[in-house]
C-alpha cells in the first residue's frame, strides 16, 4: 500500500449543507484509513463514491475527467468537488497511476488520437475508438497499468462482461502479487467485489463504514434474484 488516509479538512468547509459536503456519507467524518491495496467504494448511486474517487484524482494530480498526469484535456464533469477538502497521506508516496472513469472514456479516447499514432503504443497498439468498449477498458488494464503506482477505477464493469470482469480480478491480482500498485475501485458489480482481502467501504451509511461483502446491497439483490427469480419478478410486475 500507498496511500494509507484521507482526511476532511473540515476547517475549510464554510457550510455541511452545500454539496458536496451534504452528501450523508460524509457527515462527520474525519478521515478514511487504508487497511487494504484493494479498496472498493460500494453504494447506491448518487452516494458519493465518484465524487470522492474524483477528488483522491485530483490530490494524486491525475485528470480529474480520467487519465494520468499527464493527460491534459477537459469534459463538462471534469471539475473534482472535494479536491480541495482532503488530504493524503503516503508511505511512501507514488506519482505514477491512472484514473479511469467509465463515463468519459469516449472524450479520452479522443483525446489520445488527438496525440498522434505514436501514443497508441500505450494502449494496446491502436486506437480506443477502434476497439470494442470492453476491449478498449481490457486495453488500457492491460498496457497502462503495472508500474509501481495507484490506479483509481469508477465503474469499470460498465463495458465488461462478466467473464471480462473476472479478468479485471486476474489482472488485479497478479499487480496486487508483486507489490507494485494499489487499487481504489467504486463499483456496482458483486463479481468485482468479491476480490479476496479488500477492503470494502459502505458509502449508504452515514458516515461511510466498513462492511462485508455478504452484507453489501449488491451482493444480497443478486443472489435473492437468482434464487427467486420468478418471485422477485412476480413482485416486480405486479399491478
Amino acid at each position: 500500500m500507498f496511500l494509507r488516509r484521507l482526511s476532511f479538512l473540515n476547517e475549510r468547509i464554510r457550510s455541511p449543507q452545500v454539496y458536496p459536503f451534504s452528501i450523508p456519507a460524509f457527515a462527520g467524518l474525519d478521515f478514511i484509513e487504508f487497511t487494504s491495496s484493494v479498496t472498493f467504494f460500494v453504494g447506491e448511486n448518487g452516494s458519493g463514491k465518484s465524487t470522492l474517487l474524483e477528488a483522491i484524482a485530483h490530490k494524486c494530480e491525475f485528470n480529474p475527467a480520467g487519465g494520468g498526469r499527464n493527460n491534459f484535456y477537459e469534459t463538462p464533469s471534469s471539475e473534482a468537488a472535494l479536491g480541495d477538502f482532503i488530504r493524503l497521506s503516503w508511505a511512501p508516496k507514488v506519482t505514477n497511476g491512472f484514473f479511469l472513469r467509465a463515463e468519459s472514456l469516449f472524450n479520452f479516447a479522443a483525446h489520445i488520437d488527438n496525440l498522434g499514432p505514436e501514443a497508441y503504443a500505450a494502449y494496446g497498439g491502436k486506437s480506443l475508438h477502434d476497439q470494442s468498449h470492453g476491449e478498449s477498458f481490457l486495453s488500457i488494464f492491460l498496457n497502462r497499468f503495472g508500474k509501481k503506482g495507484i490506479y483509481l477505477l469508477d465503474e469499470p464493469e460498465a463495458a465488461l462482461s462478466p467473464a471480462r470482469q473476472l479478468s479485471l480480478l486476474r489482472i488485479i491480482w497478479e499487480l496486487e502479487r508483486e507489490g507494485k500498485s494499489q487499487f481504489i475501485i467504486a463499483t456496482h458489480s458483486p463479481i468485482i467485489l468479491a476480490y479476496p482481502g479488500a477492503q470494502l467501504l459502505d458509502f449508504d451509511t452515514s458516515p461511510l463504514s466498513q462492511t462485508a461483502y455478504e452484507d453489501t446491497a449488491h451482493y444480497q439483490i443478486t443472489k435473492g434474484f437468482m434464487e427467486n427469480r420468478e418471485l422477485y419478478l412476480r413482485k416486480l410486475f405486479a399491478e
